[in-house]
């Protein structure tokens, strides 16, 4: 069983997720970590006795292995990693709620000091696509941004949320969350020295575990007093070997080293024949269980044929099958319309109940029939509404008998609901057309186009279109909004809905099956561009609230300043009237510093929800758009913005750029 090679007690609290491991002078391993009280705290054992105190940084009082890096903010991400390769070392990054900073420990230096407007959630070092220079990519406020080492703006897009976490890698593993607890940290390390990485989980119990890659099987497990803060590695004790470094949120850190090829891959305490024989066992036990199921069937089925005059029998047909259909049930107003799922049996037997397993359709994702006695039958329908347009696998498990059985035969089987399922099918006369269309232009033939509609709606099974020009008309059974395609000759594709998402989801589902790598279109959405002018209008007033509070607050803070030396003075020369008057003041002008601060924190959050809704609009833009001219149309809003440029900005949404 692997036992630390060495555990430290640090005098610190340390903040969930923010714990990095950095060489800050190129050859020694630090580990870094985010305290509660808005300071950075390394942890540097490979250089006793070297005092470096700096207007930021200072050596702290109780251990002299620990330096103090003072941000003054409250700490929402941290990481280390090379960002200037000429450098030839780590730097450290910490980022606020509204900057990013970018420190050179070595040289007790900031290497830049910038804002982020999206805020800093989440962080991650190093090369993204084709940019060359290692970047610091921050997640924020349904935004990316990422900065080179000089803190240039080089990459930034949007997200459909806020960002919480990142990663630059891809890893294969089985890390589901047990006991109720959240994975707090993942890391990818060789433990057991097999040449292939497990992936190590910490979570919030204070458990850390290994898993293998190909197996899913826990093969190491640990437990911390308290949650896990983060997971790193390095040489920590600068003798050629990595360690594992598991880091808690008490400051507890343990280091691990990978175990020998002796354990054969299992760091348990226990052997590989153990786990021979509780397997063997288990299915020992399986067998046993099914084998008595079979004789308890056998034994129902005979009575059932002694008992029963008209021969009923406890075993189903072998010609049986379970057969499934979707349709579109209207009901009887717009609030009960729905999907309806149809499970029937090809002969007379009945459906004893039917579980049904669905991501994001049921709640706790799964759902279960049981009819009465008095209502079974060979046909269950159940009533599906999916929340979103996304296609869903729905795994169905049928139990399938005779009223009179005591077992039942169970069917499997798996059947996708389209992406658009909660649209009906309805004539083009029956309700008025949206003003807001996408419009595009493609080389595909109509059949093609008509191969999409039937792949991702439900339409009617007598449903026919006629070669082009044709359109196709939907109701929405979410909220009864209408959505018209129509194809015209020449390859032209007119898409009407009021509703900007659904315009981009069928974009990006047509540009998905038809293998459309660029597609520009022209697109114009009236009503929801005018909640987007407002909503830019606001973030104009937000900023300039806050320009003036921030005004305000600093002229306040100077009388303080002054009102304070003169408050003193008084008290020095015994004028204790003069000295309470100016002490009155003093606590009239701290209530209202105290005041104009929560209104700039109510700004500031208003401020932050405004620009979520800009920066999901111009995703929605971009969305409409595939491949090259949604990178285009991202970038080009972005530059709008910056210019505040709105004229401009709603240019770019319609016709996807910004020359006339």
């Amino acid at each position: 069983m692997l036992v630390p090679v060495f555990t430290l007690k640090l005098n610190h609290k340390i903040l969930p997720r923010m714990v990095a491991l950095g060489r800050y002078d190129g050859t020694h391993p630090c580990l870094a970590a985010a305290t509660q009280a808005g300071k950075v705290f390394i942890h540097n054992p490979h250089a006793r006795g070297q005092r470096t105190n700096t207007n930021r940084m200072v050596q702290s009082n109780q251990d002299s292995d620990i330096s103090l890096l003072n941000i003054n903010q409250g700490i929402t991400c941290l990481t280390s990693g090379v960002l200037n390769p000429q450098l030839g070392y780590d730097c450290l990054l910490v980022g606020t709620q509204t900057n990013l900073l970018a420190y050179d420990v070595y040289n007790n230096s900031d290497l830049f000091y910038r804002e982020v407007s999206d805020g800093a959630n989440a962080i991650v070092l190093g090369k993204l696509g084709d940019i060359s220079p290692p970047l610091a990519i921050i997640g924020g406020n349904c935004a990316l941004q990422g900065f080179d080492y000089e803190g240039n703006d080089r990459f930034w897009t949007v997200t459909g949320d806020n960002v919480r976490s990142l990663a630059l890698c891809d890893f294969d593993g089985d890390g589901k969350a047990e006991s109720k607890n959240q994975a707090m940290s993942i890391h990818a390390f060789d433990l057991n020295s097999d040449g292939v990485c497990e992936l190590i989980t910490g979570w919030s119990n204070g458990k850390v575990d290994a898993r293998s890659d190909r197996t899913g099987e826990v093969i190491f497990k640990d437990n911390f007093a308290s949650s896990i803060a983060g997971l790193v590695e390095g040489d920590y004790r600068m003798d050629g070997s990595t360690q594992l470094i598991c880091c808690s949120i008490d400051g507890e850190v343990r280091g691990y080293l990978p175990g020998g090829e002796d354990m054969k891959g299992n760091l348990m305490d226990t052997s590989a024949e153990q786990d021979l024989i509780r397997e063997l066992s288990q299915k020992k036990q399986n067998l046993l269980l099914e084998l008595k199921n079979y004789e308890e069937n056998a034994k129902a089925e005979l009575n059932t044929q002694l008992k029963e005059a008209d021969g009923q029998r406890g075993v189903i047909p072998a010609n049986t099958q379970l057969q499934t259909a979707l349709s579109v049930n209207l009901g009887s107003d717009s609030q009960s319309a729905h999907v309806e799922l149809c499970i029937s049996t090809t002969n007379d037997t009945i459906i004893r109940a039917v579980l049904i397993f669905a991501e994001g359709i049921f709640e706790g994702e799964s759902h279960v029939v049981h009819p009465s006695l008095q209502n079974l039958s060979g046909c269950v329908r159940v009533p599906l509404t999916p929340p979103k347009d996304v296609p869903v696998d729905l795994h169905i498990k049928a139990f399938v008998g005779y009223r009179n059985s005591t077992q039942f035969h169970v069917f499997e089987l798996t059947r996708q609901l389209p992406r658009f399922s909660m649209y009906a099918l309805s004539s083009p006369d029956s309700a008025t057309e949206p003003l807001s269309f996408v419009n595009c232009t493609t080389n595909e033939r109509p059949q093609r186009i008509v191969m999409w509609l039937n792949q991702s709606f439900l339409l009617p099974e007598d449903a026919e279109f006629q070669s082009a020009p044709f359109q196709v008309c939907f109701t929405s059974l979410r909220n009864a909004g209408q959505l018209c395609i129509k194809i015209k000759p020449g390859g032209e594709i007119s898409i009407n809905t009021d509703d900007i998402d659904l315009a981009g989801d069928i974009i990006q589902s047509m540009a998905s099956f038809l293998a459309i790598e660029d597609l520009q279109v022209e697109a114009d959405f009236p009503a929801y561009f005018e909640e987007l002018r407002k909503v830019l209008v606001k973030v104009d007033e937000h900023h300039a609230v806050n320009q003036r509070l921030t005004a305000d607050m600093a002229e306040h803070s100077n009388l303080i300043r002054s009102m304070l030396v003169q408050a003193e003075d008084a008290r020095l020369l015994g004028d204790m009237k003069n000295m309470k008057t100016r002490y009155s003041e003093l606590y009239d002008l701290n209530r209202d510093l105290i005041n104009q601060y929560k209104i700039r924190c109510n700004n500031h959050t208003e401020l932050l929800n405004n620009l979520k809704a800009v920066n999901q609009a111009i995703q929605r833009a971009g969305r409409l758009r595939v491949g090259k001219p949604k990178t285009q149309v991202i970038s080009a809003c972005r530059d709008a913005i910056r210019s505040n440029n709105f004229n401009t900005l709603f240019r770019i949404m319609r016709v996807g750029t910004a020359s006339s």
